[in-house]
């Protein structure tokens, strides 16, 4: 009788254990796995191809002296003071002076200006004259040569006085305006004055040879630099080379940027995103909520209270973002975007703020 009821214990506890056992797996596969969702929707995605490199101005010139003199910088209308680097110019504007007296006598722009003014007016009598018969050709041929003589001695004379003076060959700000005290003298061959012109700029590109089926005339770019966090410029790619650099094995191009608000300034190094691929609208989701399983890519959507699983197809890729291809997702699904690490099809979730 004693082994008799040694055996129903036994019996009887092992009984026990094994609905506690079977009651605490229940337990384990009904909890809730605390989750973030947020919805899917749609939005424009561009794929890009990032470079980098020093951003240069259109137009860009460095004056320096053709002749020597008295060094004297001009004012700016538009400030009332001199002239001083970062200052806007226009087309045209003398900013430097050299004066030199006997340079000025030796062209004697005056007295070219006489001489040209008596030998059109002889010419013109002697044509006059030829048409009556008063004159022979061979008169009028002479007088027309003095008065090509007079009209080259006048623009030499020209040509000689504006070697003397410093003006703005294009519109554009002065980035280059080293310190002459007034009226010191100047030597042939100084420095004296930078522009540039940057409402537009230019970046060189080199790109890996492989690239070069993607990268295509036309296409556009985003420039960003550190100093401007908050500021994308745009840009273009405006020319490609079709050979490629046999010993780097890559290609070059040239990409123009808009800059009318002067944000980049000439020298500065950026980063350029070439957009090879773009949509409008498209269905995307943060790149980093995909799982996989073989070949295929999962991601978890919230149904009530359910993970379910979806496999989906991808399409253009950011860093940080992906577009989902199909119908397997729908725009404003509840994907999990946190604790989905874990789930299985079919989870219990407890959805919580981020």
């Amino acid at each position: 009788m004693t082994t008799i009821k040694h055996i129903g214990l036994a019996l009887a506890l092992i009984i026990a254990i094994s609905a506690c056992q079977n009651e605490e797996s229940n337990f384990d596969t009904d909890v809730a796995v605390n989750v973030s969702v947020e919805e899917v929707s749609y939005k424009p995605i561009e794929q890009t191809l990032i470079t980098t490199g020093s951003i240069k101005p259109t137009m860009e010139v460095n004056l320096k002296s053709e002749m020597a003199g008295s060094y004297k910088l001009m004012t700016n209308p538009a400030t009332g003071k001199s002239y001083k680097m970062g200052d806007r110019v226009k087309e045209g504007q003398l900013i430097i002076k050299l004066e030199d007296k006997e340079y000025e006598n030796n062209a004697n722009l005056e007295g070219a200006e006489l001489d040209l003014e008596i030998s059109e007016m002889e010419y013109n009598k002697q044509q006059a004259l030829y048409e009556k018969g008063g004159v022979t050709l061979r008169e009028l041929v002479n007088s027309e040569k003095t008065m090509l003589t007079s009209q080259q001695a006048h623009e030499n004379a020209e040509i000689a006085l504006e070697k003397m003076e410093l003006k703005a060959p294009f519109n554009g700000v002065i980035t280059n305006l080293p310190f002459f005290s007034p009226g010191m003298r100047i030597e042939t061959g100084q420095d004296l004055l930078g522009i540039m012109e940057y409402n537009t700029m230019v970046m060189e590109l080199s790109m890996p040879e492989n690239l070069m089926g993607q990268v295509k005339e036309g296409q556009p770019v985003n420039i960003m630099n550190y100093a401007l966090p908050d500021d994308t410029l745009k840009g273009a790619v405006t020319e490609l080379s079709p050979a490629i650099d046999i010993e780097a094995r890559t290609f070059k191009g040239r990409i123009n940027v808009a800059n009318k608000e002067g944000l980049l300034k000439p020298g500065m190094f950026v980063k350029a995103e070439i957009v090879v691929d773009q949509r409008d609208s498209a269905l995307v989701i943060p790149k980093d909520v995909i799982l996989t399983e073989g070949n295929r890519k999962v991601v978890y959507v919230a149904k009530k209270e359910v993970a379910q699983k979806r496999y989906i197809r991808t399409g253009i890729e950011t860093l940080t973002e992906v577009e989902v291809l199909g119908k397997e997702l729908k725009e404003n699904d509840r994907l999990i975007v946190k604790g989905f690490e874990t789930l299985k099809n079919r989870s219990k979730v407890k959805i919580v703020k981020k």
